[in-house]
């Protein structure tokens, strides 16, 4: 879909339950020394200035990414907020202004020398962008591509280990069907690695049959999984009301963490009306 643009949502609620989880799983994967592969399909521009062009136009981060900054300072602010909240801090200081960092820019940021990160980006103004961001990076490879199709060509990856991160615009209805499909097959080809899906929370019937969708993906192939979500207020006709993290092959803790994580961020983002769950099914 070459008319969607990550930077006019970056920050919002959704990227800080998407880059929160993210964080909290390379955390968990890092910890072992062997060498992790990050793969992302819809990388986008890799980082974004909140207060200029497509970011600055709806200023969605102003009711996502803005509330943190105080409250994470808070004794109460579980970890892995603080860890995001840090981490987009010093990123922050690095590039100064409101500079925010995307999923690949993060992952950069808690991936070690020896890892890997392989990027896909089809748009061509956020693919140069990405490629011009990580030019010096010697750990990552940008291919401005369908990130679906390519998927299959980077599984099993050479470490072993991968976290692979599915993050769809999902404007087109196909895309449902297509994250569906391109997971199925990347499990057929490397049932061991940890997949993240990220879905929004909307009123169309593709949305809201996802996740059990996806369950009942995780289940043919005997694979644990995780759905976390996060709404920001009650369930609405009109657009995002909140979104979901998917994980298949969750690293261990990740239920523990976002236990912690999902009512601090319904208080801090939503209203009255704002609700998370969390659903895990173990390895059968």
């Amino acid at each position: 879909m070459l008319g969607y643009r990550h930077a006019f949502h970056a920050g919002n609620h959704a990227d800080v339950l998407k880059h929160v989880t993210l964080l909290a799983c390379l955390r968990r994967m890092t910890a072992k020394d062997a060498a992790l592969a990050y793969v992302d399909t819809h990388a986008g521009a890799g980082s974004y200035i909140l207060d200029q062009g497509q970011a600055a136009q709806n200023a969605e981060w102003a009711d996502g990414w803005a509330r943190l900054e105080g409250p994470a300072s808070a004794p109460d602010t579980p970890p892995a907020v603080k860890d995001y909240v840090d981490t987009v801090l010093a990123f922050r200081g690095e590039r100064g202004g409101l500079a925010y960092p995307g999923s690949p820019a993060l992952a950069a940021r808690a991936l070690r020398p020896g890892d890997r990160l392989v990027l896909c980006e089809l748009h061509p103004s956020d693919g140069v962008a990405l490629a011009d961001a990580f030019r010096s990076d010697r750990r990552a490879r940008v291919h401005q591509t369908d990130g679906y199709a390519a998927l299959k060509g980077f599984l099993p990856p050479r470490e072993r280990r991968a976290l692979i991160h599915v993050d769809p615009s999902y404007e087109l209805a196909a895309d449902y069907e297509r994250a569906l499909a391109a997971l199925a097959d990347a499990l057929r080809r490397f049932a061991t690695g940890v997949y993240l899906l990220w879905y929004p929370l909307l009123s169309r019937q593709e949305a809201l049959d996802l996740a059990g969708r996806l369950t009942e993906l995780a289940a043919s192939t005997g694979r644990p999984c995780l759905d976390a979500r996060l709404s920001i207020g009650a369930p609405s006709e009109r657009g995002l009301y909140g979104s979901g993290m998917f994980v298949i092959n969750p690293p261990w803790t990740l239920d523990s963490t976002l236990a912690a994580v999902l009512p601090f961020l319904a208080a801090a983002l939503g209203d009255a009306d704002s609700q998370w769950s969390m659903d895990k099914r173990e390895l059968l």
